[in-house]
């Protein structure tokens, strides 16, 4: 039986977790990876630097515009990708392109106490110019892996972003 809408209702409460996904954005004509900074009046790593990324939403999935039923299932193909060129367009402006690469995840609890999953990918940017979220971001600078030591990043950017560069340097990149 297809489902009718969208419900929390049977959800397994030691099973929901918010999904994040973040995108660390590689300039191919000089290798570097663009930053961000957080705005001071954030709840979480305020003025510290990070790159796009956000949550997946309640829109992300419209039940009326499934790209395909897989039998009785509503399928959203590309739904991760989807997510990552939104977030880089509103954070930043930028579009970006290719397959995301993997790059590491993490399980946290915010300080809400809402616990949250967030896998982290790369891809390459396609074209924009970097025009930053209002209130939310206050700077950003495209960085490779040395230049990134000289900024005060969430914990693990500064690697995340060094093996970001890698991937696409290395002989066999994509």
């Amino acid at each position: 039986m297809k489902a009718e809408k969208i419900s929390l209702e049977k959800a397994k409460e030691k099973q929901l977790f918010y999904f994040v996904a973040n995108v660390i954005i590689y300039r191919e004509s000089d290798g570097r990876c663009l930053i961000l900074k957080r705005s001071e009046s954030e709840k979480v790593h305020p003025g510290k630097y990070c790159v796009p990324g956000g949550k997946f939403e309640w829109s992300d999935i419209d039940i009326n515009t499934p790209t395909r039923m897989n039998g009785d299932v509503y399928d959203y193909e590309n739904a991760l990708e989807k997510l990552l060129e939104r977030e880089a367009k509103e954070e930043c402006g930028l579009e970006v392109s290719g397959h995301p690469l993997y790059i590491n995840s993490v399980a946290y609890i915010r300080p809400d106490g809402v616990p949250a999953m967030m896998l982290k990918f790369t891809m390459k940017y396609k074209s924009g110019e970097v025009k930053i979220e209002d209130g939310a971001i206050t700077d950003h600078a495209w960085v490779n892996a040395e230049e990134i030591k000289q900024y005060d990043c969430i914990s693990g950017i500064q690697e995340e972003v060094a093996y970001a560069i890698s991937l696409f340097t290395s002989p066999a990149s994509p």
